[in-house]
């Protein structure tokens, strides 16, 4: 490996180098990845109407449009990782004339995907099952989807039909709202569900250089870090997850209480909880923000209490209006019910699951109590960054108590990381191996969604396994091009290299 970097590979001290070129090859990945997804986006078997558009039948009905669409799928999506790394060198120094540039690379890799057919995830389409079930006045908390006669001409996943909904008040009227709106046809509540992910993308791409400058963090790259990440696009508009609006309220909410507006944020952030409960971490460090620099112990209390007391009432009031109380705290276990290979605690465990059997104990039993202890671990990591710590640094407190709930899980999906970035990037993520992890993690995700889940015809010789493997071989080979060959890019990836000018480390 060279112990210097071209100035050929980096841009120069002059300001952005021709940040264009790296947004116009993301937008070709994007429209790429849109033109993929015809062939291999999620597409409800009540939407007659787009199955019987010729390029769409050609693409998912015939082997040779499937394979033409999960290569199209592949390739734009590791091109807009390689456009996301090249408009961060090109964009040397993070001056303010970078944000025009930011904006027009964020919007232009959006469009493509905001009009593209639901990627890497089905949970647009239990939205709308939900939204039937709250239309039909039955209980989320009690009644799965599998109560609506049509859940899986919907498209709704099967895997969770009988499970409780994990969502918050605030996201249940959402569902509702929309479902009425469209009398529940998937393809315009899809339509819907997606403007509603825009106003989450809006509100974060509005508030994250805010919060990086209350830290003195480059806040323009802290944007390129955040909302120009190809994980960020990929799962708050490609896949529609509720988790974009979810952040943006909390991020917006924790920005208020930053500057001296507690109850407006802690507003915001009840929200955020009323659509996934996750974020209840947040208000601990509200609290310590409303109290106040050097707060005694006994004040740190109190607003801990008043904090709390404002938002669970908020919460009951909710709760009350829908006659649904606080059913959502006993279905939050629903998604933490299962476990992926890739995540450090859920490895482990099928570890200590796989050797138990072996030696003829009961391998599963002893892996779930180490999934406990993990769990418990966490909140001690929490107690310790809600308890000690400067108050200067509460917003990287609560990326450290908020990464301990994630990292100590035994499943970890990409927007799960997606929550953290922003918390990180707003307090300060270096150039050094902090970045190369997220280089290397952005990758990692973007290759495992390519491969994923793909919506494939059923009923001709080219099989799921077939589609995935190509997926991976193309993916994986692009990744490997982008680490290892490409003069551009590879450079970012060795242990070295460090960027030309000296604005960037922050």
């Amino acid at each position: 490996m060279p112990s210097q970097v071209p100035l050929s590979d980096v841009a120069t001290q002059q300001g952005p180098n021709r940040p264009d070129i790296a947004i116009v090859q993301g937008f070709v990945g994007s429209l790429l990845m849109w033109m993929g997804s015809l062939g291999v986006g999620w597409l409800s078997l009540a939407s007659a109407e787009l199955r019987r558009t010729p390029i769409i039948i050609w693409l998912r009905f015939e082997p040779a449009g499937a394979v033409l669409s999960v290569l199209l799928l592949a390739l734009g999506g590791m091109l807009l990782v390689r456009a996301w790394l090249r408009l961060g060198q090109r964009l040397n120094g993070w001056s303010d004339d970078t944000r025009p540039y930011l904006m027009k690379a964020i919007i232009a890799w959006t469009i493509p995907l905001a009009a593209a057919l639901p990627l890497f995830s089905r949970d647009v389409f239990a939205y709308i099952a939900q939204g039937q079930v709250m239309v039909a006045r039955l209980n989320p908390y009690v009644d799965g989807y599998s109560q609506i006669s049509n859940y899986l001409q919907i498209g709704a996943d099967d895997l969770w039909a009988q499970s409780p909904t994990p969502y918050g008040p605030v996201f249940l009227w959402i569902e509702e709202g929309i479902v009425r709106i469209t009398g529940g046809n998937p393809d315009t509540s899809i339509i819907l569900f997606r403007v509603v992910a825009l106003v989450g993308v809006a509100l974060c791409v509005y508030v994250i250089p805010k919060l990086a400058a209350l830290h003195s963090i480059n806040a323009n790259r802290a944007l390129w870090l955040t909302a120009a990440n190809p994980l960020f696009l990929i799962n708050f508009v490609a896949a529609i997850h509720n988790d974009s609006l979810m952040i943006g309220l909390a991020l917006t909410g924790l920005y208020l209480a930053a500057t001296k507006r507690p109850v407006l944020g802690i507003l915001l952030i009840t929200l955020s909880v009323g659509i996934k409960p996750i974020t209840l971490i947040f208000l601990p460090f509200v609290g310590l923000m409303w109290a106040g620099r050097g707060a005694s112990w006994p004040r740190r209390f109190l607003y801990w209490f008043l904090t709390a007391s404002m938002s669970l009432g908020i919460l009951w009031v909710m709760g009350y209006v829908n006659t649904f109380g606080f059913g959502w705290v006993g279905a939050l276990s629903t998604p933490g019910s299962v476990w992926i290979w890739y995540a450090p605690v859920g490895f482990i465990g099928l570890v200590i699951a796989t050797l138990g059997d072996a030696v003829g104990l009961p391998g599963w039993d002893l892996a779930g109590v180490f999934h406990t202890l993990a769990r418990l671990a966490s909140l001690v990591i929490i107690a310790l960054q809600v308890f000690r710590g400067d108050h200067s640094r509460l917003v990287r407190r609560l990326a450290i108590a908020f990464s301990a709930i994630v990292v100590l899980s035994p499943m970890i999906q990409s927007w799960y990381v997606v929550w953290l970035i922003p918390l990180f990037a707003v307090t300060g993520i270096r150039d050094d191996w902090q970045v190369k992890f997220l280089y290397f993690t952005v990758a990692f995700f973007m290759v495992y969604a390519i491969t994923d889940q793909l919506d494939i015809f059923p009923y001709f010789d080219f099989s799921l396994m077939m589609a995935r493997q190509i997926a991976a071989v193309v993916a994986l080979g692009f990744a490997l091009y982008l680490v290892f060959i490409d003069r551009s890019t590879k450079v970012l990836f060795l242990r070295r290299y460090r960027p030309s000018t000296p604005g960037v480390t922050h």
